[in-house]
């Protein structure tokens, strides 16, 4: 039996009708200023979002700290581990991601408007992570967008099958294409 993650999400769904978005900003810790920046946005106007944005934050020596916000309103994870200046591995804790990966999937129901993934990484691409949150979303009719880089585009593709949307990294092309397919929400006066 071949496991479920080798199949993309267009042939385990078995429909064309899915909402699922990437974007791909250029320069470190673009995207996640972006998809940071959105949800703020979406927050305003009364979307309920699910899922993850990163928070980059310089350190006076060595790389940055790399944080995850728990959408919508916390808690804040320490995903990156200090392995020292002369490191050159992966500084990714993964105990922390699939911590965070646990406490968005907690959150996903069907009150969500949107499910936000700040990157489809090496862990998605080896069939961990966040993989499961975004099938589950979109067979919950959620939209869906994430963050992507060069790196693991292919598996990303690959797992999203055709039906995946690329967008512009900036906030205007997003926004039109969440106005497709978000619900419309009511003015609260």
């Amino acid at each position: 039996m071949v496991p479920w993650w080798n199949f993309t999400l267009f042939e385990r769904r078995g429909r064309q009708d899915m909402k699922i978005a990437y974007t791909m900003a250029p320069g470190r810790g673009n995207t996640d200023l972006l998809l940071s920046r959105l949800a703020g946005t979406l927050a305003s106007q009364g979307y309920t979002t699910c899922g993850t944005v990163q928070i980059n934050t310089d350190r006076a020596s060595g790389p940055c700290d790399m944080d995850v916000r728990v959408l919508p309103d916390g808690p804040v994870l320490r995903i990156s581990q200090d392995l020292g200046l002369a490191s050159k591995g992966c500084r990714l804790d993964p105990a922390a991601l699939e911590t965070a990966v646990g406490l968005a999937e907690a959150r996903l129901d069907s009150t969500v408007d949107l499910l936000i993934i700040n990157k489809f990484g090496k862990h998605e691409a080896d069939g961990r992570g966040f993989r499961t949150i975004i099938a589950t979303a979109l067979d919950l009719e959620i939209p869906v967008l994430v963050g992507i880089n060069a790196l693991n585009l292919a598996a990303f593709k690959e797992f999203a099958g055709s039906e995946a949307v690329r967008l512009e990294p900036s906030e205007a092309p997003i926004l039109e294409w969440l106005a497709m397919v978000l619900r419309p929400k009511q003015d609260v006066a």
